[in-house]
């Protein structure tokens, strides 16, 4: 029971990042924009949060400052994908290569001059989790409980994301948009500002992602610090089939992938090191693999139809 106990806590912490990036991209899609530009948003979320932590020392601060950081990157992107109708695919992954490289670059200037400008190697504030009292002593529920914030908040933003999806209007015409933005339009939705928010949104729940590795995950700065979790998230997108609440099944299950993958490392298991840590990776192209089997068996397409369309507005 221990084991399965102390599996349970760190696949909650490993998919917490994936929660928040998953619903937020999903957000995004549903409303018609393909941001494929969330690796260099969380990158950007990270360095930004730590830095502003390990400086003020204010948790609360670092986490605003990355949430604007990330909101910031995808105006550009819902600027140029909305108001200019330009390629999102290139869009996006020109705000990877961006928001990668300039990460790494704050994160050789932004350290103090003793370090050599460097971030890496330093230690500043960070969440830890919450002391449950006699509730963390028992199994499975102590898991849960014993939480930083971060992962307290994914409780939350589940419920409430799928709430408001598709139980409210505004929920009704974000998916409405997606689907056939020019009947949205018909009915008086304003579906390029819809398309802004949204789009904002989900740059900014992504970049609290970000924000968690850096500040409760393993605290700290590194280059590779997401590790390609932007990439995962499309993928978690696809395996939810555009629904929040089908977001926390996918971050558990590669979270939990991570959490065997740290044990077998820490068990010192002859399986190649390179073949754990790729283990994430090979499992996303399979489940992208079956979703796509599926999709085509039963005739279905889960995905926005208007995803990744620039809506032009007809004059009336």
């Amino acid at each position: 029971m221990g084991l399965i106990t102390s599996l349970i806590a760190i696949t909650l912490r490993a998919g917490t990042s994936l929660v928040y990036a998953t619903i937020g991209e999903t957000f995004t899609e549903r409303a018609g924009i393909l941001n494929l530009g969330l690796e260099g948003i969380m990158l950007m979320g990270a360095v930004t949060s730590f830095a502003t932590a390990y400086y003020t020392g204010n948790l609360a601060l670092a986490i605003a400052v990355a949430v604007a950081v990330g909101g910031l990157m995808s105006l550009i992107h819902a600027f140029l994908s909305v108001t200019m109708k330009a390629n999102q695919v290139v869009s996006g992954l020109s705000l990877t290569l961006f928001g990668t490289g300039f990460a790494s670059f704050l994160g050789q200037r932004l350290g103090p001059a003793s370090n050599g400008r460097y971030l890496i190697g330093l230690t500043g504030p960070r969440f830890t989790p919450i002391d449950a009292g006699a509730l963390g002593q028992v199994p499975i529920l102590g898991a849960i409980l014993g939480q930083d914030l971060f992962t307290y908040g994914t409780y939350l933003l589940i419920p409430l994301a799928w709430f408001y999806m598709y139980k409210t209007k505004n929920g009704l015409w974000l998916r409405a948009i997606g689907e056939n933005p020019r009947t949205a339009d018909a009915m008086g939705v304003n579906v390029d500002r819809a398309k802004y928010g949204y789009t904002i949104l989900g740059g900014m729940l992504t970049a609290l992602g970000g924000a968690h590795l850096a500040l409760a995950y393993t605290p700290g700065w590194s280059e590779n610090i997401t590790g390609g979790r932007g990439w995962i998230v499309i993928a978690l997108v696809i395996f939810s089939m555009w629904n929040p609440a089908r977001a926390i099944t996918g971050a558990l299950i590669f979270g939990g992938i991570n959490a065997v993958q740290f044990r077998l490392q820490a068990s010192g298991t002859n399986i190649p090191a390179g073949f754990l840590n790729m283990l994430p990776y090979l499992t996303t192209i399979i489940v992208l693999v079956a979703i796509t089997w599926w999709e085509t068996l039963s005739k279905r397409v889960g995905s926005p139809a208007s995803l990744g369309t620039a809506y032009v507005r007809e004059d009336k």
